[in-house]
């Protein structure tokens, strides 16, 4: 099953936003908002596609703030490895 273009586009920015620096934690905060407040896009009280969008939401969030601390600890490992290894390099 192909996706619809619109889900794309806007699952493509969502992504490209979360990960640029400047504006990721406004993201993630519009996105925490959007799923607590009681305005919806589609308003929950209409069954499976008011629980739907949130849930799709939701998902998009966990999935991309968890991808960055994976990689952020990625990067602390690599760090800690470089640091060790001038470490000994030094004391040689």
């Amino acid at each position: 099953m192909k996706a619809n273009p619109l889900v794309k586009i806007f699952y493509t920015w969502y992504r490209q936003a979360i990960r640029h620096t400047k504006y990721r934690w406004l993201v993630i905060l519009a996105t925490f908002f959007y799923w607590v407040m009681p305005v919806d896009l589609a308003p929950d009280w209409i069954p499976f596609i008011g629980w739907l969008d949130d849930g799709i939401l939701a998902t998009m969030l966990v999935t991309e703030v968890s991808e960055l601390l994976m990689s952020y600890r990625g990067r602390r490992k690599t760090d800690e490895v470089e640091t060790e290894e001038v470490l000994e390099t030094k004391s040689v």
